[in-house]
C-alpha cells in the first residue's frame, strides 16, 4: 500500500493531525499533560503535516519558520505504532524538504536521545549537548536545505 505525506489542507485535517500528535505525547509518552497545543499551532506559517498509509492516517509532523530569517523548526513527530517504520522517515523528509522549498537555509529539531540515530541517518547532525525539554532530555538536531533549482 502507498503512503503519502502532505500538508493538511482542512479543519479536519488539522484535528486528525492533532489527534495523532495527542494519542502519541499525552497518551503514549505522557509528554503533556491534557494537550501538547502551543502558540505555534495558531500561527498561520505553521504548516501541520499528515502521513497517510493509504487512505489511514498514520503520523504526522509540525514545521515553521523561526525568527531568524531561513531557520526553521520541526517538531511534534508523532506516528502511530503500527506505522513507525514505515512513514517516520517519510515524515521527517517532507518537512525537510517543504521547508527547503519555502526558502529555509536550515531546520533544528530537539529529538528524543532514543531517536537521534534515525535522525543522523537522515542526515542531521547535534549541536551541543543533550538539554532539557518540558522535564526530559533532548539533543538539538540541525540539517541544512537544499532549495530547488531556480527555473530556466
Amino acid at each position: 500500500m502507498a503512503s503519502t505525506v502532505r500538508a493538511a489542507s482542512t479543519p479536519e485535517e488539522v484535528a486528525i493531525h492533532m489527534e495523532i500528535r495527542s494519542q502519541i505525547f499525552v497518551g503514549e509518552q505522557e509528554f503533556f499533560e491534557g494537550s501538547d497545543r502551543d502558540e505555534h499551532d495558531d500561527n498561520p506559517a505553521t504548516i501541520h503535516a499528515l502521513g497517510l498509509y493509504g487512505s489511514v492516517a498514520a503520523g504526522a509532523v509540525r514545521l515553521y519558520p523561526l525568527e531568524e530569517p531561513g531557520l526553521w523548526k520541526g517538531d511534534r513527530l508523532a506516528v502511530l505504532p503500527e506505522f513507525r517504520k514505515m512513514m517516520g522517515a517519510k515524515l521527517v523528509r517532507f518537512a525537510v524538504r517543504t521547508a527547503g522549498e519555502l526558502g529555509g537555509r536550515e531546520m533544528i529539531a530537539h529529538i528524543q536521545p532514543q531517536n537521534v540515530v534515525f535522525f543522523r541517518y537522515l542526515g542531521w547532525h547535534p549541536e551541543g549537548d543533550l538539554a532539557d525539554f518540558s522535564g526530559r532530555p533532548h539533543q538539538k538536531m540541525a540539517i541544512p536545505l537544499s532549495r530547488p533549482e531556480p527555473a530556466h
